[in-house]
């Protein structure tokens, strides 16, 4: 049964486990329920809290969430479910990191935003990123974007589990 304890995340667990608990509770929540919207909303709190359980870097994440690909006008990307600042609500595939990322069907793992072609600051404190495209029937419906107040906010280990939940996004709804 859903529940607010899903976002519970005991303090001092390793990143691994505290993504492990981010997958387990994901499958939980999506057990029984295909609708994007809810999947994708409960998935940024998740994240949310996630990170914020987590020591420096990952607890300076200031924005968690979700652009997906406008079925209107596939250029481009639309603001989704998220945590965090206000954001930009419109990003041109290839574009920014997100764009790029969406554009090219593959992780973007930036150590330093303001060395990234292009990058768009929608809050300006973001010094790095991790995007993660979500493919389903080999096209990229939507883009997981996590941002960090600090450089080199994310490793290897972030992109892997990113990865990981993406496919299990893809898998658990329908768009």
């Amino acid at each position: 049964m859903v529940h607010a304890d899903s976002s519970n995340f005991a303090e001092g667990q390793s990143k691994k486990a505290v993504y492990a608990q981010v997958l387990e509770q994901a499958r939980l929540l999506f057990d029984g329920q295909r609708n994007w919207v809810c999947n994708f909303s409960n998935t940024a709190a998740l994240l949310w809290n996630a990170y914020h359980s987590l020591p420096f870097p990952s607890a300076s994440v200031n924005w968690a969430g979700f652009y997906f690909t406008d079925p209107s006008n596939p250029s481009r990307l639309l603001l989704g479910p998220f945590q965090g600042q206000v954001a930009c609500q419109i990003i041109a595939l290839g574009r920014g990191v997100c764009g790029t990322a969406a554009k090219e069907g593959r992780t973007q793992l930036v150590e330093d935003v303001e060395n990234f072609p292009g990058h768009i600051a929608c809050d300006g404190a973001s010094r790095s990123e991790v995007v993660v495209p979500v493919v389903k029937s080999g096209k990229v419906v939507a883009i997981i974007d996590i941002d960090c107040a600090e450089l080199n906010g994310f490793t290897t280990e972030d992109q892997e589990a990113l990865e990981e939940l993406a496919q299990l996004l893809a898998e658990a709804c329908d768009f």
